[in-house]
């Protein structure tokens, strides 16, 4: 999506170490922004992110226009009618239908053997897995550890539209997630530490939150454990 950060960069290293050549795709997809004014304002630096992935030594990089991606002006596209519609899909309408189409374009496009997704977006990763399932797609998805600061908190590329308070606020997040014995207890912490909070769902062994401080969402997932920065 651009505005890359080290979390992207780890995926980088792991797929060039783990392959003969590796392919970035860099694209800004506006069929999964909900809110225009998100997608107006996301932190996406196409010339940073190219000296960032020259450094990294990639092989290639996908850069399409959007017309190229969508030359059906996104008539077409891929919807999945269950887990979809939880956390994220809930928050988002829509979103998740952009994710997979897109997806879908550029593997099919670029063919791999292999594709790199982060655990921080977990539901996207699991949706990812479920369509390459569903369509026979000849490409194993390997999926990589969330990249944190020292602090816990996710990186993300929105990040960087935290203010300086906000900053230092912001590993409450995950720090709360961790300790919190349920998701309401959860939910009435970040609220009293001064989150906005759209939702925290305990499901499957994990927890998963999503937030806004000062106008920023922040999204993340942990497994039901306690991590070693906590």
């Amino acid at each position: 999506m651009g505005g890359l950060h080290e979390g992207h960069a780890s995926l980088a290293r792991r797929s060039t170490s783990e392959n003969d050549l590796t392919v970035v795709s860099l694209f800004l997809n506006r069929t999964q922004f909900n809110n225009a004014s998100d997608f107006e304002t996301y932190p996406a630096n196409f010339e940073q992110d190219m000296a960032l992935l020259d450094d990294l030594g990639v092989d290639a990089v996908f850069a399409p226009e959007y017309d190229s991606m969508y030359p059906d002006s996104y008539r077409f596209r891929v919807i999945e009618d269950r887990d979809s519609k939880t956390m994220e899909g809930e928050q988002r309408p829509g979103h998740f239908d952009g994710v997979l189409t897109v997806v879908l374009k550029l593997l099919s496009l670029v063919d791999p053997e292999r594709a790199y997704f982060g655990e921080k977006d977990f539901q996207q990763l699991q949706l990812v897995k479920g369509m390459v399932d569903a369509f026979f797609l000849p490409v194993e998805i390997v999926p990589c550890e969330t990249a944190r600061t020292d602090e816990g908190l996710a990186l993300s590329s929105r990040n960087r539209r935290l203010s300086v308070s906000a900053r230092e606020k912001a590993p409450q997040f995950p720090k709360i997630m961790n300790t919190a014995p349920s998701a309401a207890e959860a939910i009435k912490r970040l609220e009293k530490a001064g989150f906005s909070v759209e939702y925290v769902v305990d499901q499957e062994g994990r927890r998963f939150g999503a937030v806004n401080l000062e106008g920023v969402r922040l999204i993340d997932n942990w497994a039901l454990s306690i991590p070693e920065w906590v």
